[in-house]
Order: C-alpha cells, then sequence, then structure tokens
C-alpha cells in the first residue's frame, strides 16, 4: 500500500510545504536494488581500548569495496588497514551542512574490550564528533561481546550499557539511518552479518542487538547468490510477505516451495510463475498446496519434500488474525490461531526433524510479530502465538545446535501489506509513525532480513529474535 504522506512530503511541492510549516519529512528508505551498487563510500572506524576485531572488520570492509578512515580512537587501525593492503586515511568531522558526497556512509565502532564503566567515554568521544557526518540512509554498528560471557561483573555491566547507546543513537540520527549492536563472541565470523547490515537490504531494521556465537561457517562462493543450491519451504507464499520471502530467496539462488491453502491456489501460482520467470534457470521452484492446521499435514509435507530431496531452509510465514478484546473472542478464534500461528509451527518441525528431512545445517526461521514483544489491544490470542513463536527459538535454539540447525524469529512492525490497509485511517497512521524512521516497512524488508538468517554464513546467528520494525516505540 502506498504511504501518500510520505509520497507527498518528498515532493518538490510537499517538500516546501513540510518546511515551511514544521512538518516531518520522512526519509525515503534507499532499499536493495539489482541496477545499484549495494556497497560503496566510507566508513569511520572508532573504539574503544584493546579492540578485538580491527581484523575481521578490515577484511570486510574490503571485500565490500568500502574505504575506511580512522577516528582518533581507533589507535591501531591504519596499521591493520596498511597491513591487508586496504584503502584507508584519518577521519575528518564534516558540518552539518557539507554536500552529501563528502559525507561517510557508516560508522562502525568495536567495543569489544570496553571492560569498565569508565570505558564507556570513548563512545562519547567518537560519536559526539562523527554522528553528524553520516549521509542519509547510512548504518551505524556497534561491535562489542555477549555481556554474560565476560569475565567479571564490571565487563558485563558495561557491556550491557551499549544496548542503550545503540538504541539512543537510532532515535537521535534521523535522515533513514539505522543502528545495530552486534554482540560478537570471540571468534566468531561476522561477515555475512556486517554485510547484511551495512547494505541497503538492511533498511527497516534498527535498534537491534544480534548475537553471534563461535561456530564453524560455510562462506558462499558468490555472495550475491548465497542461496545457491538451498531447497526453502515458505509457508503462506502466495501473497503479501510470503511471497515477498518467496521472490528474495529465489533471487538470492534459493530453489523454493510456495506453500499455501487449496483457496489460494491462483494466488499461489502466479507467485511461484513471476519467480520462475525471474529466475535466470527457471522451473526449479514449485508450488505445494497443504492446510497447515490439518492432521495429517505434518505428514504430507514431509512426504512431499523427501521426495524432492530434503530441505534446507523452513520459513513459517503463515499466519492469521481473529481479532477481538478477550471478553468478546469466541472459542474458536482463541483456537485457530494458536493452532495455526503456533502449534502448526512445531507439528510441522516435528515431522521434518523426525524423518531427517530438513539437512543438517539447516535453517527455521519464524515469523513473529512486534504483537508478541509488547501484547496489543484485542488481539490476546495472535499476540500469544507470536510470543509463542518467540518462545521456540529460545527453546530450540540449543537442543538443534547438536545438528548445526539454527532457529531464529522475525519480528515485522507495521509493514504495508493488504493486511494493514484495512486497518482505520488514524490507526494505520499512528502505526507508520510511530517508530524511528517515521513509516511503515516494506514486505521486501522482511524478506531481506530472513534471507540474511537463512545465509550458510550465518551460523552462528541461533536464538535470535530481530526485529523489522524501523525501531518501533511499541515494546522498545
Amino acid at each position: 500500500m502506498k504511504d501518500r504522506y510520505l509520497d507527498f512530503v518528498n515532493s518538490s511541492f510537499g517538500a516546501g510545504v513540510a518546511r515551511s510549516i514544521g512538518l516531518p519529512r520522512p526519509e525515503v528508505l534507499r532499499r536493495h536494488r539489482a541496477d545499484q551498487p549495494e556497497f560503496g563510500g566510507m566508513a569511520a572506524i572508532g573504539a574503544g581500548p584493546s579492540p578485538a576485531l580491527f581484523d575481521a572488520l578490515v577484511d570486510v570492509l574490503h571485500a565490500i569495496g568500502m574505504t575506511s578512515v580512522a577516528h582518533e580512537s581507533a589507535h591501531g587501525w591504519l596499521p591493520v588497514a596498511n597491513r591487508h593492503g586496504a584503502m584507508s586515511g584519518r577521519f575528518e568531522p564534516h558540518a552539518r551542512d557539507s554536500v552529501a558526497s563528502d559525507r561517510v556512509q557508516a560508522l562502525l565502532f568495536d567495543a569489544t574490550g570496553i571492560a569498565d564503566s569508565s570505558d564507556l567515554a570513548s563512545l562519547y568521544g567518537f560519536f559526539h564528533d562523527a554522528l553528524r557526518s553520516v549521509a542519509r540512509s547510512g548504518r551505524i554498528i556497534v561491535l562489542g561481546r555477549p555481556p554474560e560471557a565476560c569475565a567479571n561483573p564490571r565487563a558485563w555491566t558495561a557491556q550491557r550499557a551499549l544496548e542503550g547507546m545503540t538504541r539512543s543513537l537510532g532515535k537521535e540520527a534521523r535522515g533513514g539511518i539505522s543502528s545495530n549492536l552486534l554482540q560478537v563472541a570471540e571468534g566468531a565470523d561476522i561477515e555475512a552479518t556486517l554485510r547484511f547490515f551495512l547494505s541497503p537490504r538492511s533498511a527497516y531494521v534498527s535498534g537491534q542487538v544480534v548475537r553471534i556465537a563461535a561456530v564453524p561457517v560455510e562462506k558462499p562462493a558468490d555472495w550475491t547468490k548465497p542461496l545457491a543450491a538451498k531447497r526453502a519451504l515458505v509457508t503462506g507464499a502466495a501473497r503479501g510477505i510470503g511471497a515477498a520471502i518467496a521472490a528474495v530467496l529465489a533471487a538470492q539462488g534459493a530453489h523454493v516451495i510456495g506453500l499455501d491453502v487449496a483457496q489460494a491456489r491462483d494466488a499461489l501460482d502466479q507467485t511461484m510463475l513471476a519467480i520462475e520467470d525471474a529466475s535466470p534457470s527457471g522451473g526449479a521452484h514449485a508450488a505445494l498446496l497443504a492446510d497447515i492446521a490439518a492432521p495429517e499435514a505434518p505428514a504430507e509435507i514431509a512426504s512431499a519434500l523427501l521426495a524432492m530431496g530434503g530441505i534446507d531452509i523452513v520459513v513459517h510465514n503463515a499466519g492469521i488474525t481473529r481479532d477481538k478484546t478477550i471478553a468478546k473472542m469466541a472459542q474458536d478464534a482463541w483456537d485457530s490461531v494458536i493452532d495455526i500461528n503456533l502449534s502448526a509451527q512445531e507439528r510441522i518441525d516435528d515431522a521434518l526433524l523426525a524423518q531427517n528431512v530438513l539437512h543438517e545445517g539447516g535453517r527455521i526461521i519464524g515469523v513473529s510479530s512486534i504483537s508478541g514483544i509488547a501484547g496489543n489491544l484485542g488481539q490476546t490470542n495472535y499476540a500469544t502465538s507470536k510470543a509463542g513463536v518467540i518462545g521456540r527459538v529460545e527453546s530450540m535454539a540449543s537442543v538443534l545446535r547438536a545438528r548445526g540447525i539454527t532457529i531464529n524469529a522475525v519480528a515485522p512492525g507495521f509493514i504495508e501489506t493488504q493486511m494493514t490497509a484495512r486497518i482505520p485511517l488514524a490507526i494505520r497512521e499512528a502505526g507508520r509513525r510511530m517508530n524511528s524512521m517515521s513509516q511503515g516497512g516494506q514486505p521486501v524488508d522482511v524478506a531481506e532480513t530472513i534471507a540474511w538468517l537463512a545465509n550458510p554464513a550465518s551460523a552462528g546467528i541461533s536464538g535470535n529474535v530481530v526485529r523489522v520494525c524501523g525501531q518501533s516505540l511499541i515494546g522498545a
């Protein structure tokens, strides 16, 4: 659905009106386009004491073609960059009115060595100097350690403090600039996650904390097609967010099996045909009809996928709403939402895992919601089911670790879909504006986040719930 206010205030006439009467002007977010470079420009580097990730950062920036400039806090950055043969220089703050070409595309701060609250002053020094130098739709990434892995309470305290800093930066930066915290275990591989958060693919993900464990990682031969030869099941794929997920996974090389109910056959066929037409090889995708709430569905789905050679990625996107306050809600409205949105996921995964249909090293990704985090008026059933999805992620991560399978969830906020188009205007506008980006997200924002979690190089990410909400104020 179109956001007419966003379009108006970013038109030549509307921009003038907005300036004259002081209307907020949300940024038109830069999203991934196949005909435009994904990376480029400069990244400003800052650091606290004893940074541990300079070598890894240089490798990634060099690989994606970004030039670095070192803030005075980043002691040792230039020698590391020189050793890797990477372009680098000294950071100079830019004035607020400097031209766009003078600005940096990203601020990267290595906070891994911060071990005491007094060390947090290094954050102030870097971001005080550098925040105004970030280009529109730029990126802020802070890299720290998982607090509970720290050697003592003071280090745990200081590392936990990074969350408040990072989320506040996301609210202060404006201009479509996102801010996220990566909690990197010692020895963990950060390339897939850095590529995602530095790219336009993460346009609507801000204020998030991602934990990366140290596990063996399979790097893709081609980062533009990281899912090549992988087979992905997407439930609820006929339209909306599900169709976008299927399209993005296919664009990144996956063979997609789109699943939906028989009533959505025509829409599902159109979605899968469009994906096949857009795929260079074509013919590698399939449609599967099933009612996931039916008792026989898990066995039938497992059998169908086994006949195809098994599966590498499972995306549980199918879901329904039956909104009423609980005092007015019928029993079947409660039961159907819990069954389809949550219990069906459990039953399907049980069948896939029991028969080894999901390969070792596979990915399970659930679609939760910020309603499952913050609750929502008139959605006790929906919020319960989506909080349950988060519970599955948290409880199953350790269970699946021995098989190299990761499980994560995305939690969308206000996304422009046919469903949100039916929301009354006043509530719809509030949903759009009550986030740091002051706008709704697009289905592709959810899809790109899922594709990052499905990447074989994202093996260190499990048990995470990533909100795709523009840093919504609800539940923050």
